[in-house]
């Protein structure tokens, strides 16, 4: 497939990261793991749709891999990495970190990331929890992803959610200082301030519910900011076939909308800014990023 060219504009402007959260559409809905066996995977076909984006707009990305799906998307992510995409960890079984004790977080994050490098035959040093599931009741889930290898984390979103969220926390990229005297990078989903709130604004059911202008608008008011944007999606929004099932109200109304507005948008986004992994990006920034005590 061809390459499409970026403008001249989009090609100098600031690096921002794209990220992928690579699962199943059923898995990040609030199911219980031991009813997935029984939904249809589709999550081949979505991803290497993604991935033919990506490669006609030559962008390189973080995908944040569930490990439960290790076992059986092998070649889907030696292909991933045989593209010049990063591979990070997103869990094992997409539970929300704030209602697992230490032991069984740790136990379960060592064997997602043991197995993803395995297959992609590289270290696996970035992680996003399931949910943005780091909360001020799982803040020391981020000693233990120090302890187990991990550099750059993209898990506390800086808004206010029923299901994540700490509100206080930086906007920008910063490193967070934790015992032994190490640091972790942390890299937030980008957010706006508008009608004295803060609000996402930079993909998933976002990507799909605000028209795209908002989108591109508060993009370039982050860049000229000098702050590079955090975008994911995740590959189920390229799927607008995938099944319908009866779901909460809050829940089917994010999952559901727009579906088919999602590939039209990335071409669009794609073309008007330059992308590149959350290690490159967080690499670049380094020498700017702030010290900051455990939240």
């Amino acid at each position: 497939m061809a390459t499409r060219r970026r403008s001249v504009l989009a090609l100098q402007k600031k690096l921002n990261a794209f990220t992928v959260d690579l699962e199943e559409w059923y898995q990040g809905i609030e199911i219980p793991v031991g009813e997935w066996a029984r939904f249809e995977s589709r999550i081949h076909a979505s991803t290497e749709e993604l991935l033919d984006l990506l490669a006609e707009y030559s962008v390189r990305a973080t995908f944040f891999v569930l490990g439960h799906n290790v076992p059986r998307i092998k070649s889907l992510l030696r292909a991933i990495a045989a593209a010049g995409h990063e591979v990070g960890t997103h869990g094992l079984c997409h539970t929300f970190i704030y209602r697992q004790d230490r032991a069984t977080f740790r136990e379960e994050l060592l064997r997602a990331k043991g197995e993803t490098e395995d297959v992609v035959q590289r270290p696996v040093v970035s992680h996003r929890a399931p949910y943005f599931s780091i909360t001020r009741e799982s803040i020391w889930a981020l000693e233990i992803l120090v302890e187990l290898g991990i550099r750059y984390d993209s898990s506390i979103f800086p808004v206010q959610n029923y299901r994540y969220g700490i509100p206080e926390s930086p906007r920008d990229l910063y490193l967070i200082d934790l015992p032994g005297q190490v640091s972790l990078c942390e890299f937030p989903v980008s957010t706006v301030k508008a009608f004295g709130r803060v609000w996402p604004c930079s993909g998933g059911a976002y990507f799909r519910i605000y028209p795209y202008s908002f989108t591109k608008r508060n993009i370039e008011a982050l860049n000229r900011a000098g702050i590079p944007v955090n975008f994911y999606i995740h590959p189920w929004e390229l799927d607008p076939e995938h099944p319908r099932i009866p779901l909460p109200r809050r829940i089917s109304l994010t999952h559901y909308y727009g579906l088919g507005s999602t590939v039209p948008r990335l071409n669009r986004l794609l073309g008007d800014f330059r992308f590149g992994t959350l290690k490159e990006v967080i690499e670049h920034e380094r020498p700017r990023l702030r010290h900051q005590a455990v939240l």
